[in-house]
């Protein structure tokens, strides 16, 4: 693991998922949705999540919450991708 944190907007709906990836594309604001990792599944079961890199957070937090974006929580969490991974072929 590197060590990075990311940031997950956890929504409770596809459809919010998507409503806020428009938003952040509307904003020029970084981000995708990824599936929420399981370590933080259990806080809303939806399955996805807006995922958001540490220099973007701020941004992105004031420009949802500017034009009233519906989402449950934002999570910090250590990067979960492993560079090394070998993928499966």
């Amino acid at each position: 693991m590197s060590g990075n944190i990311n940031y997950y907007v956890l929504v409770s709906s596809y459809t919010q998922a998507m409503k806020i990836q428009a938003m952040m594309r509307e904003g020029n604001i970084p981000s995708r949705i990824t599936p929420t990792p399981h370590s933080i599944q259990g806080i809303v079961g939806c399955g996805v999540a807006i995922l958001l890199l540490p220099e973007h957070l701020d941004e992105a937090k004031a420009y949802m919450d500017s034009h009233g974006a519906e989402y449950h929580s934002i999570v910090p969490l250590e990067c979960q991708i492993n560079p090394r991974r070998i993928p499966h072929v």
